[in-house]
């Protein structure tokens, strides 16, 4: 019952349960930005190749298609999910970055401890001591 216990402790740590909130928004905001790169970018894309932008590749072999109009064998390099999944990475990237920026904005400056008071150098001690003797 003990690690039980010590598993519940640690998992509902104030950091671990950002992290997993933070997960979950990103995993969602990711679907997000690949429906806009999908749907919108893309296709404004694919308008310059006159093909759809995810699609397009470079092939290295011809595949033979059989009587279903499968093609099989082919070897192909597919650049346009590589670029399309990249675009996605960068909306991304970029996003939290500018999230961060402004959460760092938001906090609370420290202020610089202040310091100490400078006192007498120890040259100073001495001849107050020294003073202070010859005085008696």
């Amino acid at each position: 019952m003990g690690m039980l216990k010590e598993f519940k402790d640690f998992a509902m740590k104030g950091n671990l349960v950002d992290i997993a909130v933070g997960f979950v928004m990103g995993a969602a905001f990711n679907k997000v930005v690949a429906s806009f790169t999908g749907g919108i970018v893309s296709p404004l894309i694919g308008l310059l190749f006159n093909a759809d932008f995810k699609d397009l590749k470079y092939i290295i072999k011809d595949g033979v298609a059989d009587e279903s109009g499968k093609v099989t064998g082919e070897v192909a390099v597919l650049y346009g999910e590589f670029l399309t999944n990249l675009i996605d990475f960068i909306i991304v990237a970029f996003v939290m970055f500018m999230i961060v920026k402004a959460v760092n904005k938001l906090k609370k400056k420290e202020e610089p401890a202040p310091a100490a008071p400078k006192g007498p150098t120890q040259e100073e001690l001495l001849a107050q001591i020294r003073d202070l003797l010859k005085n008696k």
